[in-house]
């Protein structure tokens, strides 16, 4: 997917549902779960259970969504999402050879970073976007807006403290998407297989970013 069309789909959908599963079929419940609520952007991590098999499985299953990955520590995980048919990569750092490896296959890479010199850093390296993460433990939606005057031109997608409540802020002040975890699926709910739930939280949260 070249970055032109990964750009028009973050600026259409707004959101990423990130997956953490411990276990596969939990990861999948999930994702049916937040597909169901109109959420069509959705992360699997890649320390959740067997993402690689999930993430090919979700691809078929779910063909109007874009199903990617992230949590990426190293090259060998970089290659695996990609060949498991990772549509997009989020990584929590930023690490020059993955990006080149990513560019040169022309699948998205989103690496993380919170300084302005680390999201300049990723951006001239050839970043998709750039991830700001943990956004929240440095003034969340106000530190957004202040990085819009020197770095408007770079692609932010913040994440770690957004939720339903913060997330249009994020988007007001300049952000091009945001990703969200804990707050659309909470531990109680997957334990107990509420997923209805988290389906009505995802529309929840489509509704108020539209």
């Amino acid at each position: 997917m070249s970055n032109q069309v990964w750009l028009s789909q973050l600026q259409k959908h707004r959101a990423i549902a990130v997956i953490r599963a411990p276990k596969m079929d939990w990861g999948e419940k999930m994702a049916l779960a937040v597909a169901s609520g109109g959420m069509q952007l959705i992360e699997i991590t890649w320390n959740s259970d067997r993402p690689g098999e999930l993430i090919s499985q979700l691809r078929s299953q779910l063909p109007d969504c874009i199903i990617g990955t992230g949590t990426l520590f190293n090259m060998e995980q970089l290659q695996d999402a990609i060949a498991a048919g990772a549509q997009f990569l989020f990584t929590p750092h930023t690490a020059p050879e993955m990006i080149k490896v990513a560019v040169s296959q022309d699948v998205p890479i989103i690496p993380g970073a919170l300084t302005p010199t680390e999201i300049v850093t990723a951006w001239t390296q050839g970043a998709s976007c750039v991830k700001v993460f943990p956004v929240q433990s440095v003034g969340g939606a106000s530190y957004i807006h202040s990085l819009q005057a020197p770095l408007g031109h770079i692609p932010l997608i913040p994440t770690g403290g957004v939720t339903l409540e913060n997330a249009q802020d994020f988007l007001q002040v300049g952000a091009v998407a945001v990703g969200l975890s804990g707050e659309l699926f909470p531990k109680i709910w997957v334990l107990e297989g509420n997923w209805h739930k988290i389906t009505d939280q995802a529309k929840n949260l489509t509704q108020r970013l539209n």
